[in-house]
């Protein structure tokens, strides 16, 4: 990683799922996800394989539309009537397959198990119930707490996750709080029966920076404490530099490079994570400097061409790119760092073909390369 790199970065209660000995806490295999449109079927997530660890942080990076909460949305079993998790997809939590859970045990599962932080807090609570109902009703349901103990314990989580005069809060609605206060009562929500594995979708978008920071340190604090599984989905990969224990960059429902997290920073070998991290703004550049900006648009996810989805956009594409699909294949410098590209950074196949390109002024796929979005 260079300089550069480093400055941007109802009452009835039931047991939850046995833990599998030595297994991992969440395991996804060949995760396919097609949603029916007047269009026709959208590949939202095409094969995607995934492994956390009790205690761990996963961050799941990538573009809008490139699949990252559709595939949190499918864990969680909360897809859109028009989408389909197709035969042969396993999603393990516990060593339990969740796609033979039936409706009434996956209620609860929410919460106790599973549990996650949505992207805008104002749509995800209820704006006609009082910050104390939302969060005594998921107390009472889950844990079996009466009345008065549920409240106890509301208060006691709008304490831990740092909003002034919880008692106040208790009895007011959503919109009587600013949009920090109200991603924190989310939190307080999605924590409440401590669950083993949360998942954050874009927990800051919607909030200011110093704010942000404020949500993110919680987050860690939260997990370093109950030991808790987390996957971090953001679009910003200076939010999960310092923040998970790997990263997994996808592009067009396909992960296209995963590894630890230092590993991937120092040594990207995908041209996508590159032009990702190099669209970061950074302090030390002067004003108004220009950012560097991926070419062309993010492909069709229905009926998709051969090849590469990254090749048309990609300064290192070659023939080869439009015709086969990449897989996932361990890098030189990790046996846990892999990428899906022919002519990877920092090899000397990726080299040749970036100078091929440049020389050309055009990628493999007719695509203009303007010398400043050279990665």
């Amino acid at each position: 990683m260079t300089k550069a790199d480093e400055a941007v970065l109802g009452t009835t209660v039931e047991q939850p799922v046995a833990t599998t000995p030595g297994g991992a806490l969440l395991e996804v295999r060949d995760l396919r996800v097609r949603f029916e449109t007047a269009r026709g079927l959208v590949r939202a997530v095409d094969g995607v394989d995934l492994d956390i660890a009790a205690g761990r942080t996963l961050g799941i990076v990538g573009e809008s539309g490139s699949g990252k909460s559709v595939l949190s949305r499918a864990i969680m079993k909360i897809l859109a009537p028009n989408a389909h998790v197709l035969p042969g997809s396993r999603i393990l939590l516990d060593g339990v397959d969740l796609a033979t859970v039936s409706p009434k045990r996956n209620k609860h599962l929410w919460g106790v198990d599973l549990s996650m932080v949505f992207q805008d807090p104002m749509t995800s609570l209820t704006p006609v119930l009082t910050v104390g109902q939302q969060l005594t009703e998921t107390l009472r349901f889950h844990l079996g707490l009466d009345r008065r103990s549920a409240k106890a314990e509301a208060i006691r989580l709008l304490t831990e996750v740092g909003i002034p005069e919880p008692a106040t809060r208790f009895g007011q609605y959503p919109h009587h709080l600013s949009g920090g206060m109200r991603q924190r009562v989310t939190i307080a929500l999605a924590i409440a029966c401590s669950p083993k594995l949360l998942i954050a979708d874009e927990p800051t978008t919607a909030l200011d920076v110093t704010v942000q920071q404020q949500i993110l340190d919680l987050l860690r604090d939260l997990q370093e404490r109950t030991d808790m599984g987390m996957i971090l989905i953001t679009h910003d990969l200076g939010v999960v530099a310092g923040r998970t224990d790997s990263i997994a960059v996808m592009y067009a429902g396909r992960i296209v490079e995963t590894g630890p997290t230092k590993q991937l920073f120092s040594r990207m070998r995908h041209p996508y994570t590159r032009a990702l991290m190099d669209a970061i703004p950074r302090l030390s550049d002067p004003s108004h400097t220009r950012l560097p900006s991926i070419p062309g648009r993010p492909p069709t996810v229905i009926d998709p061409p051969p090849g590469c989805s990254f090749a048309p956009r990609c300064p290192s594409a070659q023939a080869r790119c439009l015709s086969e699909t990449p897989r996932l294949v361990v890098t030189d410098d990790s046996p846990l760092h892999s990428a899906a590209c022919f002519f990877p950074l920092g090899t000397p196949a990726g080299d040749t073909a970036r100078e091929v390109n440049a020389a050309a002024g055009v990628t493999a796929a007719g695509t203009r390369i303007d010398s400043r979005d050279v990665i």
